[in-house]
């Protein structure tokens, strides 16, 4: 599978031009990614030494990509060339961008291996929560069956 992921807000935390604090398992899920084969294509703004940077950054965390701002496609550079656009092509974005905001990366990852959209991912969450048996609320005043339910 080809994925095209941004970076500013999505593999790090958004400061750009500076670069981010890691999102919590970015890195990791990334070379799952690669390790299970899939092709990754950094899309990114980013250019020149910002874009170094970036590639840099990832390259010391054990991320390297298939191409950047590119599908490396005949089509795409031939585009590119003639100065037109040229949609990428990938089958997965991964991006802060989406409409429902950007999963976390784990669940990116189990989206990514098991073929399951956000939506059945979120529903079945609310399903398990509604099935687990909720704690009986307790008046203040009983603050010791409070500490107890805790531990």
């Amino acid at each position: 599978m080809v994925i095209a992921c941004d970076f500013d807000g999505t593999i790090v935390e958004h400061r750009y031009p500076a670069i981010g604090e890691e999102r919590p398992f970015a890195c990791e899920v990334l070379r799952r990614l690669i390790n299970d084969r899939h092709k990754l294509i950094l899309w990114t703004v980013r250019e020149g030494k910002l874009l170094d940077d970036a590639l840099a950054w990832c390259k010391e965390r054990g991320v390297e990509f298939y191409a950047v701002n590119s599908d490396s496609s005949e089509m795409f550079n031939e585009a590119k060339d003639k100065n037109f656009s040229c949609k990428l092509n990938a089958d997965v974005f991964i991006d802060d961008k989406n409409i429902s905001g950007l999963p976390s990366w784990t669940d990116i990852y189990e989206i990514i291996t098991r073929g399951v959209t956000y939506e059945q991912l979120i529903r079945r969450r609310v399903r398990e929560e509604l099935a687990a048996p909720a704690e009986p609320p307790y008046p203040k005043w009983m603050f010791w069956k409070q500490r107890e339910t805790r531990r």
